[in-house]
């Protein structure tokens, strides 16, 4: 299944690009879900068409989903938060209180994943288009599995044998909070699985890829650029960007030369940026683009005769290559980063060692150091 997921800073339009991509492709005879892991949704606005959280068929071989956690909270998450409220409520929160605290900020986002591993895995589809959270929101998430593998690798184990060892003594009396059972753990693991799975999913080279959109605008550039070089780090492989509203040359009123002449300048370092990967652009439309017609004009004004599932852009994030004094160096490709702004560290452990990479100060991505080593 090809999968396309479309990020961007809010506002620059990515959830009428993530649906124009997704009509073109099934207008084109493939079988397309376009589906919104954003909270905030606005697919439904975008068709100009009431979307459910389940699959609706929009028209002939197109469909399209807003996730809603509660579909999916039982399935995932019922373990977890059973035993989080029982902590809650024994500590005095009332009921409802402790059962909203236990759902953590940021699960809409991750069940929406969830959700593309359950779409593969069903395999109903050609191709499921995502459209996905703002940047900021989208990079937290897809850097989770790496967060969460410390924990489940390293702590669980501990706290699992430690639960099992104290729970005897928790049960006798009310001054110690309820333990969690091994199931609550064996939920946590299967939760971590989960999310691992979908990380091979959006990490495959050959089948999905990530789309930035953006404005030809300085503020929405730049994140764009931060967006880009941390997706190099986390191995996540950007195909193409998408300029959206960008001032067509038939506009000739005096008021918008300003604006034209801004726009020039940062279309030049949008291809400065991002260059070799492919630039599409979409100029600004003389009305909003909402409804299935305005849809396909703004994906024919994207695409024009490009195929919109194919992969327009293949480039290796990082590689192992030998050196000439005998052994191995681990060449990371961090586009739009300075070299003052890479720092790497070394920390060793019980059982190997990890070099971090951190780009001026931010969070860092470990990278088996024993594989660069001679």
């Amino acid at each position: 299944m090809r999968t396309i997921l479309y990020t961007g800073k809010g506002g620059v339009g990515k959830t009428s690009v993530a649906a124009a991509t997704a009509l073109k492709a099934a207008r084109g005879g493939k079988r397309v879900l376009v589906m919104s892991t954003d909270p905030a949704h606005s697919l439904a606005d975008a068709f100009d068409a009431p979307i459910g959280p389940e699959p609706k068929e929009m028209e002939s071989g197109l469909w399209a989903q807003e996730m809603d956690r509660s579909v999916m909270i039982e399935e995932y998450w019922g373990e977890i938060r059973n035993y989080v409220t029982a902590v809650f409520e024994w500590q005095g929160t009332a009921d409802v209180a402790a059962d909203e605290l236990a759902m953590l900020p940021g699960m809409d986002e991750v069940f929406g994943l969830l959700a593309v591993r359950r779409h593969h895995r069903e395999g109903r589809y050609d191709a499921l288009i995502l459209d996905a959270a703002p940047t900021g929101e989208t990079l937290k998430l897809l850097s989770l599995p790496d967060q969460m593998s410390w924990y489940v690798e390293k702590i669980m184990p501990v706290h699992r044998r430690v639960a099992k060892i104290a729970r005897p003594f928790a049960r006798r009396t009310k001054a110690l909070p309820p333990l969690p059972e091994d199931s609550v753990f064996a939920a946590g693991q299967r939760f971590y699985e989960a999310i691992a799975g979908v990380e091979e999913i959006l990490t495959d080279r050959e089948n999905a890829s990530v789309r930035l959109v953006t404005n030809a605008e300085k503020m929405v550039i730049a994140e764009a650029r931060r967006a880009y070089a941390y997706l190099n780090l986390y191995d996540y492989g950007v195909d193409a960007v998408v300029v959206n509203k960008v001032l067509p040359e038939e506009v000739s009123d005096p008021y918008f030369a300003r604006w034209r002449e801004a726009q020039e300048r940062h279309l030049r370092a949008i291809e400065e940026s991002f260059a070799p990967i492919p630039i599409l652009k979409a100029r600004l439309f003389e009305r909003e683009m909402y409804g299935v017609e305005a849809l396909s004009a703004l994906a024919e004004d994207i695409f024009g005769g490009i195929e919109p599932l194919g992969m327009l852009f293949r480039g290796a994030t990082h590689e192992i290559v030998k050196n000439g004094a005998g052994g191995y160096e681990v060449v990371l490709n961090l586009p739009l980063v300075e070299k003052g702004e890479v720092s790497l560290s070394l920390s060793a452990g019980q059982s190997s060692s990890y070099a971090s990479v951190g780009i001026a100060g931010t969070s860092c991505c470990p990278i088996p150091w024993r594989a660069c080593r001679p």
